[in-house]
């Protein structure tokens, strides 16, 4: 096996597990294999150096294009996580205000302001 199939062979398997639908349930799981499989993948390309042959540039080409693949697939999945906390965010503030309703509320009621002319 040369230097950039280990390198193909893991980027392959990363793409499958983000091609998969990853939900709440399923998410902590996911990320972490996705975690393992792109620190394995770093170490791999840390190894790999000039000169090239044309069966590693032909696979690297392949490489190139699974990578842009994988950077829009998880964004997806960062993008969905970022909105669940979002949501998480706004529900927690959400349940704080039923608990106490009158927190925030300012009153000027009562105030005197005396104007000399």
């Amino acid at each position: 096996m040369n230097r950039l199939e280990e390198i193909h062979e893991i980027t392959v398997r990363l793409k499958g597990l983000l091609d998969q639908d990853i939900n709440a349930k399923n998410r902590p799981a996911a990320i972490e294999e996705i975690t393992q499989l792109v620190e394995e993948r770093g170490n791999y390309m840390k190894q790999v150096s000039p000169p090239f042959t044309s069966e590693e540039k032909r696979i690297g080409e392949k490489l190139v294009e699974l990578n842009e693949e994988l950077e829009a697939k998880m964004q997806r999945v960062f993008n969905d996580l970022k909105l669940e906390m979002k949501q998480s965010k706004k529900q927690k503030k959400s349940n704080h205000s039923y608990i106490n309703p009158y927190h925030k509320v300012q009153t000027v009621d009562g105030l005197f302001m005396d104007r000399k002319k």
